[in-house]
């Protein structure tokens, strides 16, 4: 990689530290947090049968992305373990490919099990992809979902994207207790 594109990079990187580094209180993320899925469960169906079911929800209110060629992704959420917060993480994220643009948006994990749960508290950040199975439930999946078809240890649902980011790439995502 040449030194204008790792320059490139690290400004990005930078970029997004800032945006996602916020000065808001702990009981500011909270409200927020309970806010956004309190508004994802009254907008998505599949979302709310998801709760109804699961032993704990990490929501993330604002995940902010941005890229060109090189991207990066962070955000701040709480954990919700039978709707009292439980803790607080980071999720951050980086991504190479054809992509453009700056987004704004939210994620709901719904951990359906114990397992998940413990896998989430007991590790020192883990990645998407490297442990319990994780589904993103699409708008084609959500409207097929019912509490009968529920057999993962985690759902991911995104919700109030704003902003134009276009592209395509690889991504991975790690959440860490903050």
């Amino acid at each position: 990689m040449t030194s204008k594109w790792k320059y490139a990079a690290g400004l990005l990187l930078a970029t997004v530290a800032l945006l996602t580094t916020g000065t808001a209180s702990a009981d500011g993320l909270i409200s927020d947090s309970r806010r956004a899925l309190q508004q994802l469960v009254a907008q998505n169906p599949a979302a709310a049968k998801c709760k109804s079911r699961a032993v704990a929800v990490l929501v993330f209110p604002d995940v902010v992305k941005a890229g060109f060629i090189f991207g990066a992704q962070g955000g701040k959420g709480i954990l919700f373990v039978h709707g009292q917060p439980s803790g607080r993480y980071r999720t951050v994220a980086a991504s190479y490919g054809l992509q453009a643009g700056v987004q704004k948006f939210g994620y709901a994990l719904f951990f359906m099990n114990q397992d998940a749960v413990d896998w989430v508290n007991n590790t020192h950040g883990w990645e998407i992809g490297t442990g319990p199975s994780v589904v993103i439930v699409d708008k084609g999946m959500a409207w097929r979902l019912t509490t009968d078809t529920l057999h993962s240890g985690i759902y991911a649902f995104t919700f109030d994207q704003q902003r134009l980011m276009a592209g395509r790439g690889l991504q991975g995502s790690k959440i860490m207790r903050d």
